[in-house]
């Protein structure tokens, strides 16, 4: 993916920028129609409401990721989200099939956080430590670089909905597993599953190095140091507030929060598990919302015989997610009609190559 491109680039067009709110609703949907199915737009769970309308599937990493497989029609794929999710788009989809991402800018901090030669280096210096024992498993939440890293080795990528599943798969086939991006989601995964914190170490790429005491053989769980920058800013300051101002509240949050705030919550999963948990919940309850903001507002809007509410009352929405707007969507679909797609995710064939088959290990499970 080119990730730099001008500023131009990245600019509006005058006609657009002119246009109401109300005239680009308008536009969008008759290019939409004229279209037809030769257009699929996915869009992620955390999108802007004036975007998520739009979109012909929704839902979070996973199954956006099953959707993008599965699609083998439309000639172009308009994907509402970020880089890695129209990358993950990419490479699976058909030779005929163009990705679009309407703004380049949407990237992923997290992702970010793990380039291919801080991963390379980091296995190479834990193969020394370690020996043959580690299997890579990336959150899909990585780039494509990252995805290929662990498919060239024998790993695999995984989502919160099925990180469980993916763990339990992975410690069946190598000792330890080097857990990419987020440290978050693994440890509270591998906790899930009966690895004690005591077993899980944590690799620092900035200073490359173990950040662990005791005896190395006693690590099962080695997690990468990033996190997400939205999900790691729910504290236990934010659980105590809530449940001395709200008695009788349920907090539910998604498992890129930090461990203690896990912990002390009532329920914790994915994107997923959140939207049903709190759509099935009984009418006159109470819920204390830990992740991203433009999704807790669509809940509390829909769910409207519940209180639904953030669990940071400061929170903001993911800003990358939210670079995709209704004008950057429109100007992506004007691309297609003028015959000219810009802002097109094409992923490098090796390396799409090598992605594929740790994303086909997940899919195949």
């Amino acid at each position: 993916m080119k990730v730099l491109e001008s500023f131009q680039a990245h600019t509006l067009p005058e006609h657009i920028r002119l246009l109401s709110e109300k005239q680009m609703d308008e536009r969008v949907r008759e290019i939409k129609g004229e279209l037809g199915s030769r257009l699929f737009m996915p869009g992620h769970y955390y999108q802007k409401d004036e975007v998520i309308q739009f979109a012909d599937d929704t839902g979070d990493s996973l199954q956006l990721a099953k959707t993008a497989a599965a699609n083998k029609e439309a000639e172009y794929i308009v994907f509402c989200g970020v880089h890695f999710m129209a990358e993950t788009a990419d490479i699976l989809s058909e030779e005929h099939q163009t990705v679009l991402l309407p703004d380049l800018r949407a990237g992923c901090s997290m992702a970010d956080m793990a380039d291919l030669k801080q991963v390379e280096t980091a296995w190479e210096v834990l193969q020394k430590k370690l020996g043959d024992t580690m299997i890579p498993l990336t959150y899909v939440n990585s780039t494509a670089a990252i995805k290929a890293f662990c498919g060239e080795h024998e790993g695999a990528t995984l989502t919160s909905s099925n990180a469980r599943d993916m763990l339990t798969w992975a410690f069946a086939q190598k000792e330890r597993i080097l857990f990419l991006p987020d440290q978050h989601l693994g440890r509270n995964t591998a906790y899930e599953i009966g690895v004690p914190l005591e077993e899980m170490a944590v690799w620092d790429p900035v200073n490359n190095e173990l950040e662990y005491e005791g005896d190395l053989e006693n690590v099962r769980m080695i997690l990468w140091k990033g996190h997400c920058s939205v999900h790691e800013k729910f504290t236990m300051a934010n659980v105590d507030h809530v449940r001395q101002e709200h008695p009788d509240v349920n907090i539910i949050v998604h498992p890129e929060c930090t461990f203690d705030v896990v912990q002390a919550a009532d329920t914790a999963g994915s994107t997923n598990k959140i939207i049903h948990t709190i759509q099935n919940a009984p009418s006159g309850t109470t819920w204390a919302v830990g992740t991203e903001m433009n999704l807790v507002n669509r809940l509390a809007n829909e769910e409207t015989d519940k209180t639904v509410f953030s669990l940071n009352p400061n929170m903001c929405p993911c800003l990358t997610m939210n670079r995709i707007d209704l004008p950057h969507l429109l100007w992506s679909l004007e691309s297609i009609v003028d015959g000219s797609p810009h802002h097109v995710i094409k992923v490098e064939e090796e390396t799409k190559r090598q992605a594929y088959t740790a994303l086909d290990r997940m899919l195949k499970r």
